[in-house]
């Protein structure tokens, strides 16, 4: 923003001298803004920009006026609190400068941002102008620098300097280590206080560890369970806590159930592909599940990416001939890729090929890893208030150690990936959106058509996810020919899906007939917006749901084993293994 005056300030605000002289303005910015975007490309509406510069200036001269107010001697008056969480502090409300320093800023923003809506060109190129504008609005908060934070500043003088030098210790601290702490990471350790669950190694190999759990019931159901989590991050996002496993809530079922932990790449593995996931990890641990149990059937889950993989190998299987799945469950997973969100500005031809150059078969000295620091800040920066800055300014400027929580302790345990897998995916999921048309892709040398796939699915999104949307998770139930129940979860992509009964928390919805006799069915797919007008919502957690669903699907009980593996598949180390306690380098 500018720093020239507003047309016709208030006689109290004419004084130079005054410390809110100087007020940021937009008349400057808004010829710039239609400058920046005709140059590349894009248009903006003259009178649209014209209406938000004259809304701007009246609500600037009003937080002028009411600062000036505010400042006078003897005034005695403290500002109105400031309804966003960075300013929710009483040193900002009580500071007259801070307060209007912080009330401009959210000014500024919204203007920003308004401008940014006016954008006008292809949805990618607006798409990427919006988000580059958010980031920086969010960037440049006040808050986030010490000389503008009063909060910051009081602790400093309270604890005589001591906040200040346990921030850069932390600060410090963390360029070592490479990305902001979230948590206080010295507090857990994988398989002492996360993935506690009990249970054995059954099978390994360059690709994944085969947990299998032990059971809590003294009979289990006839048909295994085999759930395959996304390679992108680690297995335990199931398993933190007990009160929270969904991998113990399923063995409290009765289920009889086995896990992939995916290995944290290394540049061992560097050149593995999309076909050695699907043959040598999903494929691999159906065969190893169906031997170890002697099933022909098994249920199976698939979460995120890993739900895209399970259905990646059931498709290749259904081209051989082979129906393993007795059901499929698909948790915040996208089948067809053409509604994937903000991620979808990341993706185009250009940055597809760079990768293709860089990290795939195609890179100067071979196939390297995508670092899994690389994601995890990119998914970070999705949401950086929440995710970046508030740990900036909590970490740094006050001093504080994060609190001790085990999801934001999974989230920071990153992965790595081969580049050839990597490339492989983004190119013809994300960018060519080519998993969906039957015959499009061959996957390890058979042609992929997943309305091929015999088994009744359940489908699951979250409401605020903002890495699947709802609405495209929603889109498989138009790719798969299967009978099909969709649920929809409410919060986001994780703390939807982690939602124990047991908690009483949030709700859910689904879409169901009556059949007569007080029974119903799941509706025919309709599009995603009826199907939501017409959905009930449920109180709760769609566990229980899920529970039931699973019911028909997983046969008579039967005495439950008494030893891991079998067959030839003995315990090779207690869960949670070797591989999942791996960090990336």
């Amino acid at each position: 923003m500018s720093t020239r005056k507003p047309k016709n300030p208030p006689a109290a605000a004419a004084g130079a001298a005054h410390p809110f002289a100087a007020l940021p303005g937009m008349e400057a910015l808004a010829p710039a803004m239609q400058s920046w975007a005709q140059m590349t490309g894009l248009s903006m509406q003259p009178e649209a920009l014209a209406e938000l510069q004259k809304a701007y200036v009246e609500e600037a001269t009003s937080l002028w006026t009411q600062a000036m107010q505010a400042a006078q001697p003897g005034n005695g008056k403290e500002t109105a609190p400031i309804k966003d969480r960075r300013f929710a502090a009483k040193d900002w409300s009580a500071s007259p400068a801070a307060a209007f320093t912080a009330q401009m800023y959210l000014l500024n923003a919204r203007a920003m941002m308004q401008m940014a809506e006016q954008v006008q060109g292809d949805a990618k190129a607006t798409g990427r102008v919006r988000f580059a504008v958010q980031q920086w609005v969010d960037a440049m908060s006040p808050s986030n620098f010490l000389a503008l934070n009063p909060e910051a500043q009081r602790m400093a003088v309270e604890s005589k300097g001591e906040s200040l030098v346990h921030g850069m210790q932390q600060l410090l601290a963390d360029i070592r280590q490479g990305h902001v702490s979230q948590t206080d990471e010295s507090v857990f350790e994988v398989g002492r206080n996360v993935a506690t669950t009990e249970g054995s190694v059954v099978f390994e190999n360059e690709l994944f560890q085969l947990i299998e759990y032990k059971p809590l019931t003294a009979k289990v159901h006839a048909v295994p369970m085999l759930f395959v989590p996304p390679c992108i991050n680690k297995y335990y996002i199931m398993d933190l806590q007990p009160s929270n496993s969904l991998i113990r809530y399923t063995v409290e079922q009765g289920h009889r159930l086995f896990v992939v932990s995916w290995r944290n790449a290394d540049q061992s593995v560097a050149a593995l592909t999309w076909d050695d996931y699907i043959g040598e990890g999903a494929i691999k641990a159906i065969d190893v599940v169906q031997d170890i149990s002697g099933a022909e059937k098994i249920n199976t889950l698939g979460f995120c990416v890993g739900g895209t993989i399970l259905a990646t190998a059931l498709g290749v299987l259904a081209a051989r001939g082979q129906q393993p799945a007795a059901s499929v469950t698909l948790l915040t997973t996208l089948i067809d890729f053409a509604d994937t969100g903000v991620l979808d500005i990341f993706v185009d031809e250009g940055s597809v090929r760079l990768r293709e150059l860089t990290l795939g078969e195609e890179a100067p000295g071979g196939p390297q890893l995508l670092k899994g620091q690389e994601l995890a800040t990119t998914f970070s920066f999705l949401r950086p208030n929440d995710l970046v800055w508030n740990y900036v300014v909590g970490n740094y400027l006050k001093g504080e150690t994060p609190p001790a929580f085990d999801l934001l302790y999974w989230n920071s345990d990153s992965t790595n990936l081969p580049g050839p897998m990597y490339a492989w995916y983004l190119r013809h999921t994300y960018l060519q959106n080519e998993l969906k048309l039957p015959g499009q892709l061959t996957v390890c040398g058979e042609p992929l058509d997943l309305s091929a796939i015999e088994a009744p699915i359940y489908l699951y999104a979250s409401r605020e996810d903002h890495i699947v949307p709802w609405t495209g998770a929603y889109a498989s139930n138009f790719v798969f020919s299967g009978d099909k129940r969709f649920v929809l979860g409410a919060s986001g992509h994780i703390a939807g899906v982690i939602n124990p009964p047991a908690a009483g928390k949030r709700n859910y919805w689904v879409r169901d007939v009556p059949t007569g006799r007080g029974r119903t069915k799941a509706a025919q797919p309709v599009p995603a917006e009826q199907w939501l007008e017409d959905a009930t919502s449920h109180p709760g957690s769609w566990w229980t749901d899920w529970a039931n669903w699973l019911k028909p699907t997983s046969g008579d009980e039967v005495a439950a084993p008494k030893t891991p593996g079998g067959k030839g598949y003995k315990a090779i180390e207690p869960a949670p293994g070797r591989y999942v306690k791996a960090k990336a380098s």
